[in-house]
């Protein structure tokens, strides 16, 4: 009697098991400075989870069209959003995004560039770095948080007036790498895998901006189970080395 019982159950639980074990595709919307920890990141739990991960690239903010408030707004559907944290706010007080959902995931801080071969100059302290800003012939940023807050914040809390182009879309690295600016400042991880650069280092501690990255779950996505166990991963402890490697600092939960 009871052994066809225990196949029974066993059965049961295997079809749950198999349910639950079911792959999916994920739709992942991410931006800017955590991208490249995802993009080693992702590849690891798609193999561990069995799902795949489909990934469109956009800004957090701004007005192009592939800003990922932007494409949510045209009713463009993912299972995840990984953004600014403040950007992601605004999408929580819209009710576009659980607020149950959202996940710290990183801090992200303003680092500099020099091209390759360039004297690689000291930008230790606040004097330093005004110094090198002063000195150049052409300053970069960008037009995501960091540059905003090199723009209005970063000159006037060094007592120099403000000098320096804001680059849209392409990554200020690259802009550096051709030469057609001598100085770039951006979040670090945005910097550290263009090709053609030297990292010079962050800036001052004093005058720096975190930005905080966070990702959160649309309340219309498709796999909301999945997008959890995504963000669970991608938050997790094992995930810390990958994430510091790119230039972004663990943040604690």
């Amino acid at each position: 009697m009871m052994k066809p019982l225990l196949t029974a159950l066993m059965a049961l639980a295997l079809g749950a098991l198999a349910l639950t074990a079911q792959a999916e595709e994920l739709k992942v919307m991410t931006s800017g400075g955590f991208t490249a920890a995802y993009k080693l990141l992702g590849p690891q739990y798609a193999k561990q989870s069995g799902d795949s991960l489909d990934t469109i690239l956009g800004p957090s903010m701004g007005k192009a069209p592939e800003a990922i408030p932007n494409r949510l707004a045209r009713g463009e559907h993912a299972d995840v959003v990984i953004m600014v944290g403040y950007a992601l706010d605004d999408l929580i007080k819209q009710g576009k995004v659980d607020p149950a959902s959202r996940v710290e995931l990183a801090d992200s801080r303003i680092g500099l560039v020099v091209k390759d071969g360039a004297p690689k100059p000291a930008i230790g302290t606040d004097a330093e770095l005004k110094a090198v800003l002063l000195k150049a012939k052409s300053v970069a940023y960008s037009d995501s948080a960091s540059g905003v807050y090199v723009e209005k914040e970063l000159f006037k809390k060094l007592g120099m007036p403000a000098k320096g182009t804001m680059v849209e879309r392409i990554p200020v690295a690259e802009k550096v790498a051709k030469g057609d600016y001598e100085v770039g400042l951006q979040q670090v991880a945005e910097l550290l895998p263009v090709p053609g650069v030297t990292y010079v280092g962050k800036i001052p501690e004093d005058v720096q901006s975190v930005t905080r990255f966070a990702a959160g779950i649309p309340v219309n996505a498709e796999h909301p189970t999945q997008a959890k166990a995504l963000l669970r991963y991608l938050a997790s402890p094992e995930a810390q080395p990958v994430v510091q490697s790119t230039g972004l600092d663990s943040v604690s939960h």
